[in-house]
């Protein structure tokens, strides 16, 4: 317990320290929003992956339904953008009910289908309402976020709401894992049949656990808008889906902790890549990342598939039991 404790103070002391570390390296701080926004979004989907064993590749819709409700409301209607952020977690979670009550039905290969035809869907809605969502022109103007009369207007606050954000969603996360929801949710992960021979209603078990990740990307899209100030359809396609299931394998499931590791590995060796590959490959284009990425993905699957939650990392974020 003592050692969990101090790896807690750690994590929280490292986290506060950076913004006065690079105090005048806006790269940096920017680089770490990014971070913590697609490590939002990883948990989200860590949750359903990694622990209720169901695969979704249509997370990004969520992402863009968080992020256009809060542009729209806010820039065309004067919403404050806290009430607006809230206002998408709720479009989210109709959606995502609505969803869920067919697709969830489905297992394996067929839901991750069923999820990826969503994502398709909503893309092309994000593409062809212009009047809503500004179509392939993309949506201007967006207000940095605000808390009544304070604005997160510069990179150090908007660091310091995002990663409060990112604590909060593990710290919550954790808690339902350890809950008796969270032991539902964990036990389809094995097997669904076994969970429902176990009294667990399997079909509540996987909509909950979808509901609570279509939450999490829908707060980081509302976030990733007011922090950036203009959103287009291209953010939310199904690259960022399989962007957001990489980041996860990556990551791990073996402890909550794994969607926020999977992001900041994705994003680090992806701006590392963007430097150095056209110093070597001077003809080389945005593929490159891709293949370069699926072949990590290749490998970790073959030789970790626990990914980096798999070594003998500190344990103070493990939710109990670790999941199979």
């Amino acid at each position: 317990m003592a050692s969990r404790r101090w790896t807690i103070a750690v994590a929280v002391f490292g986290l506060v320290a950076i913004p006065f570390i690079f105090t005048d390296n806006n790269y940096v701080l920017s680089l770490m929003i990014l971070i913590g926004l697609f490590g939002l979004m990883a948990t989200g989907l860590l949750l359903l992956m990694g622990y209720a064993g169901q695969v979704s590749l249509g997370h990004a819709a969520f992402f863009g339904l968080g992020a256009y409700t809060s542009a729209y409301l806010t820039t065309r209607l004067g919403w404050s953008p806290a009430a607006a952020l809230l206002i998408g977690i709720v479009v989210s979670l109709a959606v995502a009910f609505v969803i869920g009550l067919a697709a969830l039905r489905l297992r394996e290969h067929y839901l991750a289908l069923a999820t990826l035809g969503f994502g398709v869907i909503m893309y092309t809605i994000f593409k062809n309402a212009k009047a809503i969502t500004g179509g392939l022109d993309g949506f201007f103007g967006v207000p940095p976020f605000s808390i009544g009369s304070f604005v997160f207007a510069d990179e150090r606050a908007s660091y310091a709401l995002v990663w409060g954000a990112v604590v909060l969603g593990l710290w919550f996360a954790a808690n339902v894992l350890h809950s008796r929801a969270g032991r539902a949710i964990r036990a389809l992960h094995d097997s669904e049949f076994a969970a429902e021979a176990l009294g667990v209603n399997v079909f509540r078990a996987k909509l909950d656990v979808f509901l609570l990740s279509a939450a999490y990307a829908s707060v980081a899209g509302s976030l990733y808008a007011h922090y950036v100030g203009f959103i287009n359809p291209q953010l939310f396609d199904l690259v960022t889906s399989i962007t957001l299931v990489a980041m996860v394998i990556i990551g791990g499931n073996r402890a909550i902790i794994g969607g926020v590791l999977g992001a900041g590995v994705y994003v680090v060796l992806g701006e590392g890549l963007k430097a150095v590959v056209p110093k070597l490959i001077p003809t080389a284009g945005g593929e490159f990342e891709l293949l370069f990425f699926g072949l990590l993905i290749i490998v970790i699957m073959i030789f970790k598939p626990e990914g980096l939650t798999g070594f003998r990392w500190p344990t103070a974020l493990r939710p109990g039991r670790e999941a199979r």
